[in-house]
């Protein structure tokens, strides 16, 4: 397969419908907990707050391997390239086995310290107790998806979702409500679910790795350290998740601001936010298949197609979030309803979906730009306007438009746009100004038409 030509399309489609039916496990979740109480909702959202935070620290070597990897294949290096998908592998297991630790021994000081009370604290902490304990599963999943995406397999990683999505909707159903003789779990029942289908689904990824690769990793592979592998995957993965960590932490803030505002907004943030996820699905779907050939052209010398590629990658992921946006505020109370019956908790949902088009389109293109840069080897301009941006701007923003002028859950939404447009002029800046293409991580061979 990396002998093979990639097309855009072809890589879109299958990203596109695995990325939803990841998101479809999060739905699940909140609709299922949603008949047992919003508390539930607010609770698990809450704690999955964390979770992010987890995923996206694992992530580290996830995107830093991925792009190092595409690059590497690019410059037909493809023994190399095997090598260091192994190396990210080994170093995603030790790191998500350490975090997973963290969530055991602190998971209730951790959701205390988001200003919870009462039921929805119980849930949240029970909530982060055992999927954050068991992180470390999604930490290699996250590894080993990459890889057999950047190989162009991503139709093999879309089915595996799938599979995960169906199994871990059934066991919802039995172990949420107590159904087919099972004890009646509540948000426990739902942990266990996710946990569950997240060990299944690791197996099978483990299966792929070694059926679809053409050069095969060998066991000695997973236990030798190469410094220099190691640092252009850490070059590139730290910003990346670094940048990530600032958005999931500025994300808990508002958390922590609309705890103030009241527990049905703090439901309708979630009902919210599950909905308008679909608004940028295919942002992301076309970001990291963008990412994957943009990795390859780098490695390969060819910056100017890998500059096309971005453009073209852009317009698509604008007009496909335009269409999305559209529904989504014209059946947003529809939306809203579907989740909960609780008319104050669908009209705030409903006020801040309707902001969709000012939100998503900055961020749609900050999605698809950015995983480009990364893909180039520069990931430190992102991450840098991170900083400015969101701690510099939209904190200040949020505080100011939710206990100042009082605008409750609208404000949030507010103080994220302004965010989100300010990085996205800059990050138009940066790839018009071609500087990216001082940080390829790997030269071309010239010399090797073949592994």
């Amino acid at each position: 397969m990396h002998k093979k030509e990639l097309k855009l399309f072809s890589l879109t489609w299958p990203i596109f419908l695995e990325i939803f039916l990841f998101m479809l496990m999060g739905i699940a979740d909140t609709i299922m907990l949603s008949r047992v109480s919003d508390d539930a909702v607010a609770g698990v959202g809450a704690a999955n707050q964390y979770v992010q935070i987890a995923i996206l620290v694992l992530e580290v070597v996830g995107i830093g391997a991925s792009v190092v990897v595409s690059q590497y294949i690019g410059s037909k290096r493809y023994k190399e390239a095997t090598k260091i998908a192994a190396l990210a592998i080994t170093l995603n297991t030790i790191n998500g086995i350490g975090i997973s630790i963290i969530f055991i021994l602190f998971s209730k000081y951790m959701m205390t310290f988001m200003n919870l009370q009462g039921e929805v604290l119980a849930h949240a902490t029970t909530y982060l107790a055992i999927v954050g304990g068991a992180i470390f599963l999604q930490g290699v999943i996250n590894a080993i998806a990459a890889i057999i995406r950047v190989y162009g397999y991503t139709k093999e990683t879309m089915f595996v979702s799938l599979g995960m999505n169906v199994f871990h909707v059934a066991l919802n159903y039995i172990l949420i409500f107590g159904n087919l003789g099972a004890p009646k779990l509540g948000v426990t029942g739902a942990a266990i679910s996710s946990v569950t289908s997240r060990g299944l689904a690791l197996i099978v990824f483990f299966i792929l790795l070694y059926r679809l690769l053409d050069d095969r990793m060998e066991w000695r592979d997973y236990f030798t350290w190469h410094q220099v592998y190691i640092k252009k995957i850490l070059q590139v993965g730290i910003p990346a998740a670094f940048e990530q960590v600032i958005y999931q932490g500025c994300q808990i803030v508002f958390v922590y601001y609309v705890t103030y505002v009241g527990a049905t907004s703090l439901a309708a943030r979630q009902y919210a936010m599950n909905i308008s996820m679909f608004t940028y699905l295919f942002a992301i779907a076309i970001g990291m298949s963008t990412a994957i050939l943009v990795g390859r052209l780098v490695g390969a010398g060819n910056k100017d197609q890998a500059y096309k590629t971005l453009w073209r990658s852009v317009r698509y992921a604008v007009v496909f979030t335009l269409v999305a946006v559209v529904i989504v505020t014209t059946y947003r109370y529809p939306f809203m309803r579907f989740f909960t019956t609780n008319e104050e908790i669908i009209e705030i949902g409903a006020s801040v979906l309707a902001l969709a088009i000012i939100l998503e389109t900055g961020r749609t293109m900050n999605i698809t730009i950015i995983a480009s840069l990364r893909a180039s080897g520069d990931a430190r301009f992102p991450v840098m306007m991170a900083v400015i941006s969101m701690l510099g701007i939209s904190l200040p923003l949020g505080y100011y438009f939710v206990f100042i002028l009082d605008l409750g859950l609208v404000g949030i939404w507010l103080a994220i746009s302004v965010d989100e447009w300010i990085r996205a002029i800059m990050m138009t800046w940066r790839w018009k100004s071609r500087v990216w293409e001082r940080y390829a991580l790997v030269e071309p061979d010239k010399t090797k038409g073949t592994k």
